[in-house]
């Protein structure tokens, strides 16, 4: 047993664990996390990547949830300028859009404009549009436009069907890399952050909680002041199982599969697609060379169930986005898909799309205090981790008050539109990086990518070389400052490489994590 007692022990390292964990830290608390496996590795890595409102949440009249999560989008940004960046989104407009049948809007047009039938008026969607323009103060961001589909190229790849068009903004994410900065941050600020721990039990004793944890089969105790649950998926398991209270809160588990395909178009805008089924998809350029379609809504009914895309939902994504370009998308373009479970908040919605994106923070304060932490979205991730910390800030009159907002995550200290100018001096100082070797590091690691690089002053001296840009030298830094344990971590969390990479050197790669972890 730890022999001194933590302020803060925090179950759960995805963005919102992490996010907690950084600003209690930033506070003057003294903060642990432990994550059962790799950082953000569940939840947290497989989301549609998007720093955005939730355009479609307006018709659930979900007005506080947006218009946070609006407002969010620019602050973000300013603090992860390498890690996120503006993106405009074209959505087709066709009379045949449809909303989904149970949404508080559908139900009051229907009850008004019977004659429509489900149906998506211009109008409301215009109006949609300028409450999504105006609702957040935007300032960065540009404003929606009208998009004549027959001239403008984002109409090229689409069926002749469509001729008309508005084009809004929102933001991407590297969500995992979010993740793993927010974790780092916390940690140079004062936090333990453990990976590859299990909690595998916490009791409420007279004046603080005992928390058991399992690390490669060795246990070890600590002790806290308040227990913060944020599981994800199996936030409802560790309050049944970990810490073994009664409650009748739950969580919901929703399944979003996503696939990736060879490139479907030359431009750098991404579309909102509307189905005649009320639902909405994404199609985004990825990595360069691909594009992210996703994502779908299905219930999960196990955390402990790996989660993977169903041949149902897979068809349902390749018939929705057939429905609007030209060139049908077909198995054949697929090159990657990916799952993951949202565990949003139980609030009895009739169906997994209908069920809120807004997150619940439930304090019991029966003796020694534990807030459990429900649903989310990574948009909004930052309030959800401020407003954590303010519900147990009571128990620590000490600390200090609100701070994240536009301070810098690892890496991000140069202007929103500065990526440019990082990428020409990193050219400069290492002359032999490609155009898009540069790119892929500054929007990875920002201004950290000189210290990635170091002193290097060709190509091999960061050997070996893994294939994709990835070189020995960058494998080093991510196991010293960036918890990598795994092959996996690397390509899959830590970057997209693995789209890149044969299996030769991924068996290559696994044997150098391997030497030099120890």
């Amino acid at each position: 047993m730890a022999d001194d007692i933590f302020d803060l022990f925090i179950i759960g390292g995805g963005v919102n664990g992490c996010g907690i964990a950084r600003d209690a830290t930033g506070r003057g608390l003294k903060v642990a996390l432990a994550e059962m496996n790799d950082l953000g590795w569940a939840t947290s890595s497989s989301s549609t990547k998007l720093f955005h409102g939730g355009l479609r949440y307006l018709e659930y009249f979900e007005f506080r949830l947006v218009r946070e999560a609006l407002i969010e989008r620019e602050t973000l940004l300013r603090a992860m300028p390498h890690i996120s960046w503006p993106m405009r989104f074209v959505l087709p407009y066709h009379k045949d859009m449809r909303f989904e049948g149970d949404t508080p809007t559908s139900k009051l047009l229907s009850l008004v404009m019977p004659w429509m039938k489900g149906r998506r008026p211009k109008w409301l969607i215009r109006l949609g549009l300028l409450m999504y323009d105006n609702m957040g103060g935007r300032k960065i961001l540009p404003a929606t436009r009208r998009v004549d589909l027959t001239t403008d190229p984002a109409g090229a790849p689409l069926q002749d069907r469509f001729q008309n068009a508005f084009e809004y903004s929102d933001c991407w994410i590297e969500d995992s890399r979010l993740v793993v900065l927010n974790a780092r941050d916390a940690e140079v600020r004062g936090a333990k952050i453990m990976t590859r721990t299990k909690v595998i039990s916490a009791d409420r004793l007279d004046d603080y909680w005992q928390i058991t944890v399992e690390n490669d089969g060795v246990e070890a105790v600590f002790k806290a002041k308040a227990l913060v649950n944020a599981g994800g998926p199996w936030v409802e398991d560790v309050i049944r199982n970990t810490v073994r209270i009664n409650s009748t809160e739950g969580v919901r588990l929703v399944r979003g599969s996503h696939i990736v395909t060879k490139r479907l178009f030359d431009h750098d805008r991404c579309y909102f697609f509307q189905g005649e089924d009320g639902r909405i998809i994404f199609a985004i350029p990825y990595e360069t060379d691909f594009t992210l379609i996703g994502t779908t809504d299905a219930e999960h009914t196990d955390a402990n169930i790996k989660p993977q895309i169903s041949d149902i939902e897979r068809d349902y994504l390749l018939k929705f986005a057939s429905g609007y370009f030209k060139k049908p998308v077909t198995q054949d373009d697929i090159v990657w898909t990916y799952s993951g479970v949202r565990p949003l908040y139980d609030d009895g919605a009739k169906s997994a799309t209908a069920a809120t994106r807004d997150y619940v923070l439930s304090l019991d304060d029966t003796g020694v205090p534990l807030l459990n932490v429900f649903g989310g979205k990574i948009t909004t991730y930052r309030k959800l981790a401020e407003h954590a910390v303010q519900k147990l800030q009571p128990f620590f009159p000490d600390s200090t008050g609100d701070w994240t907002a536009g301070v810098a995550l690892p890496g991000g200290d140069f202007p929103v539109e500065g990526v440019a100018e990082q990428i020409k001096k990193l050219n400069t100082d290492y002359p032999f990086l490609s155009d898009r070797w540069a790119l892929r590091l500054i929007r990875a690691y920002g201004t950290d990518a000189w210290d990635v690089l170091g002193d290097a002053r060709a190509a091999d001296n960061l050997a070996p070389d893994f294939g994709g840009t990835l070189t020995g030298a960058e494998v080093r830094w991510l196991i010293a400052r960036e918890y990598v344990q795994t092959a996996e971590d690397v390509l899959w969390r830590r970057s997209k490489l693995g789209l890149r990479v044969s299996k030769d050197q991924v068996t290559e790669l696994k044997k150098f994590i391997a030497e030099n972890r120890t």
